[in-house]
């Protein structure tokens, strides 16, 4: 997947406001149970709010999750964070990006 534009990252963003956070994280923060439970959502979902993370941990928890997950940060706002990654099946895509 390339990377995504700054208009695809706003129309995803619009699209998870509906949404609800499918992963919180607890106090053991992002253990490897957590990165296990947010891939396979993503696989069924590809696009995850993910709530429950230390703000001051923001920027080492978005490197982690896109390098070990491939999927990108779309938001971040407060405790939650949006995550998308496309579904490798182009038959059981959700969502159909803009150009």
């Amino acid at each position: 997947m390339a990377k995504l534009t700054g208009a695809q990252r706003k129309w995803l963003r619009g699209q998870a406001h509906s949404l609800r956070p499918l992963v919180r994280l607890g106090k053991q923060g992002l253990t490897e149970g957590v990165v296990r439970e947010i891939d396979a959502v993503l696989d069924s979902h590809e696009l995850v709010k993910v709530q429950g993370h230390d703000k001051t941990e923001n920027r080492e928890l978005t490197e982690r999750l896109e390098t070990e997950l491939g999927a990108e940060v779309v938001g971040l706002i407060g405790h939650v964070l949006i995550l998308f990654r496309e579904q490798e099946d182009p038959e059981l895509r959700r969502f159909e990006l803009p150009d």
